[in-house]
């Protein structure tokens, strides 16, 4: 062989020896490598799966958490265009106080307003709180007054006048604060002469000896004025307990009412205890006659058994006799005639005859003396 094939033999050779492992080598890497990707996209896969889970809970999360958001805001604007309603109503309702307000300002001003006023709110008071037969509005007394209610009342009370006008015009000048200070109290001080003038009137016109009680009520249809008074002007307060005046305001008057109310149910029970021990009177008359009806029937009922008893006995003393007559033994031959019509027989009878006389003549058996049964001897 040629040398140089030779050495080409043995360099081709010496390359394949030398490049057979590496190439062998080679394989299994590159399996390994597959292996490891292999491996790697699994877990990427997994991974990309877990992912996309937990971004689509996340998701729903998000919108169930939104809805609900939607929600309470949907409430909440509902919530708050009903209260912004009610404060509309509230507003349209200061708004008609206000105008009530001054429309009452405008009536107090009045003098005729005013007192009608006063009597409207004393006749719904009176009206709620007594019978109707018990109060009358606007009384016409002996002297020509009128008084806006009178309350008739038993005795020893009486009847009470109630007066329902009253000066309000100082009172407001001097709680008006846009007054100067001066001012008010000067009204403050018109207001005392106001309220004693008053109380002097409703003195002198509604307390009427022999037709109406020692004492009439004054009521002040606003309980700041009677707070005013008893606060500010004791004196006046004084005044009237001396003129027995009553100063009321709806509330106390209501108190007062309340006791006259009492009163008049205690009248009216007193009326039905009379008429109540009158029926019972009666009733205990009818009671003794009953009485007396049943002492004769007692006296008839013993009468009646007494003669049941006697005709009791009469029966069983006949019925004695005829237990005799049974028991007895005729004899067998009579008497001469003549023997039996003779004197000396006269007097003795035999069963027979004796029999038939005691028949002819009953009463003369019940006055016998009874003869006991042979069986009983």
């Amino acid at each position: 062989m040629d040398p140089l094939q030779l050495l080409l033999a043995g360099l081709t050779g010496a390359a394949v020896a030398f490049l057979l492992p590496r190439l062998l080598r080679g394989r299994s890497g590159h399996s390994v490598v597959e292996s490891a990707l292999a491996r790697i996209d699994a877990r990427l896969d997994e991974q990309a799966r877990g992912q996309l889970e937990q971004a689509q809970s996340l998701r729903l999360e998000i919108e169930q958490r939104l809805s609900t958001g939607f929600d309470r805001a949907d409430r909440t604007q509902a919530d708050v265009v009903k209260r912004l309603a009610l404060i509309d109503q509230a507003q349209q309702r200061l708004t008609e106080l206000s105008s009530n307000v001054v429309s009452l300002q405008e009536v107090l001003a009045d003098r005729s307003s005013r007192g009608a006023f006063g009597e409207v709110q004393l006749h719904a008071l009176v009206s709620n709180v007594l019978p109707a037969g018990s109060f009358k509005m606007q009384y016409t007394l002996s002297t020509g007054r009128r008084a806006d209610c009178m309350l008739f009342l038993p005795q020893p009370t009486g009847n009470i006048a109630i007066d329902s006008k009253f000066p309000l015009a100082n009172f407001r000048r001097k709680v008006d604060p846009r007054l100067p200070a001066a001012e008010r109290q000067q009204a403050g001080k018109a207001f005392a002469r106001d309220v004693k003038t008053h109380i002097s009137d409703v003195a002198d016109k509604y307390i009427l000896p022999g037709e109406t009680c020692d004492s009439a009520v004054l009521f002040l249809p606003a309980e700041a004025v009677f707070a005013e008074i008893h606060a500010a002007c004791p004196e006046l307060v004084e005044l009237a307990q001396q003129r027995c005046v009553w100063l009321t305001s709806p509330t106390t008057l209501m108190a007062v009412l309340t006791t006259a109310r009492a009163v008049l149910r205690d009248a009216a029970t007193r009326r039905e205890v009379h008429a109540i021990q009158g029926h019972l009177r009666a009733l205990g008359t009818e009671f003794g006659r009953f009485e007396a009806s049943i002492d004769k029937l007692a006296v008839h009922i013993r009468q009646a058994g007494e003669d049941i008893t006697r005709a009791r006995k009469a029966a069983d003393r006949i019925t004695g006799r005829f237990r005799e007559i049974d028991e007895l033994e005729l004899p067998a031959m009579e008497a001469p005639s003549s023997d039996r019509d003779s004197p000396a027989n006269a007097a003795i009878d035999s069963p027979a005859e004796n029999l038939g006389r005691r028949l002819a003549n009953p009463s003369s058996v019940a006055d016998e003396p009874s003869v006991q049964a042979p069986g009983e001897r």
